[in-house]
């Protein structure tokens, strides 16, 4: 397994659990059968990208193509948004 296929299988692995959800219900959700879910996460099959679609969009990931040049300023960008509270504290509030 390439290191690129290892990642994408990790990041579906990790947002799939992270979302509570089992393989099956993943499949049932993106219309992929639970083996082919399983093995996409083992790194035992090529992932199509019709599945890849559809399991992001499952898993509420976006998909997309960046240049190469970019994809630190992007990725630093991402570590920025998924650090940042989900609310934020106004100091001029009297609360």
């Amino acid at each position: 397994m390439t290191y690129a296929t290892e990642h994408l299988a990790g990041t579906l692995k990790t947002a799939r659990r992270a979302k509570g959800l089992s393989q099956r219900a993943l499949g049932k959700m993106a219309a992929v059968p639970q083996s082919h879910v399983s093995k996409i996460e083992a790194g035992a099959v090529d992932l199509r990208v019709s599945s890849l679609v559809e399991l992001a969009r499952a898993l509420d990931l976006e998909l997309m193509l960046v240049p190469r040049k970019t994809v630190s300023a992007v990725q630093s960008i991402v570590r920025g948004d998924a650090a940042r509270p989900a609310y934020s504290l106004d100091d001029d509030d009297d609360g």
